[in-house]
Order: C-alpha cells, then structure tokens, then sequence
C-alpha cells in the first residue's frame, strides 16, 4: 500500500482512471458475449439477459467518463492525491458493486449501494470544481 500513498495526484488519475477503462471493456465484452449465446444481433432482443448486460455496460458507460474527466480537471487544479484516490476507489467500487448485483427483477441492495458510491463521490467532485472555480488557490 505503500505505493498508493507515494503516488502523485496525475499518478492516481491514471490509475482508477486505467482500471474505470478496462472495467468499461471487461463490461462491453459480457455484452458481446451474452449477444452471441443468446442469438441476438443488435439490441437485447427481449432477452434478459443481454438486457442486463448492456444495462451493466451502459451505466458505466454513462458515469465513468465523466468520472475520468472530473479527476483529471481536479488534478490539473493541484488537489492531492488522496483526494482523488478517495473519488477513484468509491467510484470504481460503485460501478463494481453495480455491475455485480444489477438484475432485471428488483432494485437490489447492491444496487442501490451501488448507486450511492457512484453519484456520492461525483457529486463531491463537483461541488470541489464548482467551489475552485470561485476561490481559485490553493486546493483544499
């Protein structure tokens, strides 16, 4: 562990921002690969379970670029890097988390989990951008 806190703020970017990328491929392949057992060209096909997939998919494909730029602005502004290993690994534990426990029946509890630990640390990045922009200096 030693090395996460040695890490510069560009450092950790690069880091939960690699890991957010190849979780996006990891997700847009089980899409692939549900389309091809279950026989569907494009779209889901009604089926649940490429349904399910390319829901997984396309969360993450919603939040993790947004995510990825938000640290990415915050590191140019100087904020330490705990602060953006606090944001990365919340993140990339909420579209885990979401990723796992999504299901077609029911809103589950990891769902919601989830859920929380991606728009928590998102909202966060965005009220230290919106605050940085008006105070400017030093980071907090």
């Amino acid at each position: 562990m030693d090395v996460l806190t040695t890490m510069t703020a560009a450092q950790a970017t690069a880091l939960w921002s690699g890991l957010m990328i190849l979780l996006l491929v990891i997700l847009g392949v089980r899409v692939g690969l549900a389309r091809r057992g279950n026989r569907v060209v494009l779209g889901d096909g009604g089926n649940p379970a490429v349904l399910v997939a390319s829901r997984v998919f396309g969360n993450a494909a919603e939040y993790i670029p947004v995510a990825i730029g938000a640290m990415a602005v915050l590191t140019l502004l100087g904020m330490p890097a705990y602060i953006i290993h606090i944001l990365g690994s919340l993140l990339f534990l909420g579209r885990l988390i979401h990723a796992a426990t999504l299901s077609p029946d029911k809103a589950t509890a990891g769902r919601i989990v989830g859920i929380c630990l991606t728009w928590l640390p998102l909202l966060a990045a965005g009220a230290m951008l919106v605050v940085h922009a008006f105070v400017g200096g030093r980071p907090l």
